[in-house]
């Protein structure tokens, strides 16, 4: 086999996929990137045996077709450092010795057979198919991976909800501390069906289809996805079991509601919960008329600080503690120049929703407030 391609760009499809590739694998081929070429077209494979990422790139001066693996350290450390410039394969057929040609050298190293690589099942044949906007599905993501849990004993938790209805899609993530729920309209189905992704592939395609622009389509059945972009497919299993029901759990009646400027907040918040307890993370926010005190202590080490930040309030006074870490986290994910906080009493959960909302969407997020000593 021989085939010339550019330097750069199969060095971009290679970084692309490689994250998918774990730093310990049960099957030793899984460290290395399957190749398969036919034609004028190079299509490149990584997986971790969960998740699989395929892109392609067009070669040149192609001579032959076959399957070979390569190992991923070899080929993406060398490229890192070449400047752009096309690259010669030759590939020994009998014995898998490859050697790449280019403009100052070559570099030469044995490859493996490309049929011992595991293969994907297909999916089955009560499939579902939907397909959204790219920056749709990355708004999805990105707003509501950081509230994902790390729960080896409630493993549904550990991913992004897809709940699919035929007016809307729903994303959902949860640890049982904070909630996010991003209702968006503009994505219709013609059946009523939901998944659960897991963390790491939601990870990988968030990187993906920030360079993504068009529609992406995702086939799943009760085990696995098929996800398709215009440059690449990602196949990766799905989180098996049901999902808890979120909307139960978002409080209805919120008779105390601020609104208040989200940068403020935030940046108010970052500089007081230097001065909480770093085991807890404590904040205590104290509201009376167009007023939030925001305030923090370490009884251990004698500090504290406390910011006043002018709000919309017109209520009776209330205070009620919240994790800053989570707290900062909420706010640092939603993109609106004011949020409206609801709230019942010190022990039930708040929530956070933006004044203004993305066309077609409606977010909203819940924090679980933490017991105040005074």
């Amino acid at each position: 086999m021989k085939f010339e391609v550019s330097s750069t760009a199969l060095l971009s499809r290679l970084q692309s996929i490689s994250k998918v590739i774990a730093s310990k694998n049960s099957l030793p081929i899984l460290d290395s990137f399957l190749f398969d070429l036919d034609g004028e077209l190079l299509t490149i494979t990584a997986s971790d045996a969960e998740t699989r990422l395929v892109t392609s790139v067009e070669v040149m001066n192609t001579e032959g077709t076959g399957l070979f693996a390569v190992s991923s350290k070899i080929l993406l450390d060398p490229l890192k450092e070449l400047p752009e410039q096309p690259l010669r394969f030759e590939i020994n057929d009998e014995n898998l010795e490859i050697f790449i040609h280019f403009e100052n050298g070559k570099y030469n190293f044995i490859g493996q057979k490309g049929d011992t690589y595991p293969q994907q099942k297909p999916l089955g044949d009560n499939n579902i198919s939907l397909t959204l906007d790219a920056h749709t599905l990355l708004n999805g993501i990105s707003r509501s991976l950081f509230a994902t849990a790390e729960d080896e004993l409630r493993p549904v938790m550990n991913g992004i909800y897809f709940d699919i209805h035929n007016e809307d899609i729903t994303f959902v993530a949860s640890d049982g501390h904070k909630l996010v729920r991003l209702r968006n309209s503009s994505v219709k189905s013609p059946e009523r069906a939901a998944f659960i992704l897991p963390k790491k592939p939601a990870n990988l395609l968030r990187n993906i289809l920030a360079k993504e622009g068009e529609p992406v389509l995702i086939r799943f059945d009760e085990n696995n996805a098929y996800i398709n972009c215009s440059n690449f497919e990602m196949v990766c299993r799905l989180i098996e079991g049901r999902y808890p029901n979120y909307n139960s759990v978002i409080p209805q009646e919120n008779p105390y509601k601020v609104t208040i400027d989200r940068l403020s907040f935030l940046t108010a918040l970052k500089r007081v919960s230097v001065f909480s307890n770093p085991a807890s993370s404590l904040v205590k926010l104290h509201l009376n008329e167009n007023q939030m005190i925001v305030s923090a202590q370490d009884i251990d080490f004698s500090t504290s600080a406390e910011e006043k930040i002018v709000c919309q309030f017109a209520g009776i006074e209330l205070k009620i503690g919240f994790k800053a870490t989570y707290l900062i986290e909420i706010l640092s994910n939603i993109s609106s120049d004011e949020v409206l906080l609801e709230l019942a009493d010190p022990s039930r959960a708040g929530l956070i929703i933006p004044t203004e909302n993305e066309p077609n969407e409606d977010l909203l997020m819940l924090l679980m407030p933490m017991m105040l000593n005074d």
